[in-house]
């Protein structure tokens, strides 16, 4: 009885020894952090790939302009910064004004009767006058595409165009071109050359934009053999208009 008592290790008198975990279980939790390693390390690796790519191509995309390319770059970058900067001059004196207005209801009414007419002419729902550029535009040998026409706009724009006006059809922000077998579709109108672009702005860089070395009025005459022509103006009248678009959910706001 006395043996069966001592022998009985539940009792305390011997210690316990605890099993040891299956090495199958240590094995799965290694191989999980392995498997966690890797993939941590292969998503680095893309990482970092995916940044050199980028670095690399936007270096490339510079590396490969010419000295005449990168200068209308970085004429083009400051006339918007110029303009960008007087829009916020002109909306700080707005600011400053209804503040020290003693009618601040009848000088916020008249500043908005101003941002009115500023809005107009760049909708195209407005005329406008002021100095700028004549572009004609000749086609001699080759088709001239439309996306060639679209890009001397985007020229244009860049350069601080006001408003334009091409062969008597007003450019908006939602102009479109497409080509047609005598020429280009403006906004759904057939247009055929010689095109002539009325453009309101600086008039200096708006030439400077077309006619740069290098630029899209040296494509257009070396890739389509036309002819381009741009006469600067103290007074270019941009008559074409645009109607309003009809809105089926947006309303004014009074």
């Amino acid at each position: 009885m006395a043996d069966e008592i001592n022998d009985d290790l539940s009792t305390g008198m011997f210690p316990q020894v605890k099993k040891k975990p299956a090495k199958t279980v240590r094995h799965e939790s290694r191989r999980g952090r392995m498997l966690s390693t890797i993939l941590v390390i292969v998503l680095c690796a893309l990482l970092g790939f995916g940044y050199a790519t980028q670095l690399r191509n936007s270096q490339s995309s510079y590396a490969t302009l010419s000295e005449d390319e990168l200068v209308r770059l970085l004429d083009e970058t400051s006339t918007q910064i110029d303009s960008l900067e007087q829009q916020k001059t002109q909306l700080s004196e707005q600011l400053k004004s209804i503040k020290s207005a003693a009618d601040k209801q009848k000088e916020v009414e008249r500043i908005a009767k101003e941002n009115e007419e500023s809005s107009g002419i760049l909708s195209g729902r407005l005329a406008a006058q002021g100095k700028g550029v004549v572009i004609t535009v000749g086609q001699r040998e080759s088709h001239i595409p439309a996306s060639m026409m679209f890009t001397l706009i985007e020229e244009l724009r860049n350069a601080g165009a006001e408003a334009m006006e091409f062969n008597g059809v007003r450019v908006v922000t939602s102009t479109s071109f497409v080509d047609t077998q005598s020429g280009v579709s403006c906004d759904g109108r057939s247009l055929t050359p010689p095109y002539t672009i009325k453009v309101i702005g600086d008039p200096s860089a708006l030439q400077n934009a077309v006619q740069i070395a290098g630029g899209v009025g040296s494509q257009l005459r070396v890739k389509h053999g036309a002819s381009v022509s741009v006469v600067q103006s103290d007074s270019v009248q941009v008559d074409a208009v645009r109607q309003p678009s009809d809105y089926k959910y947006a309303k004014t706001v009074e």
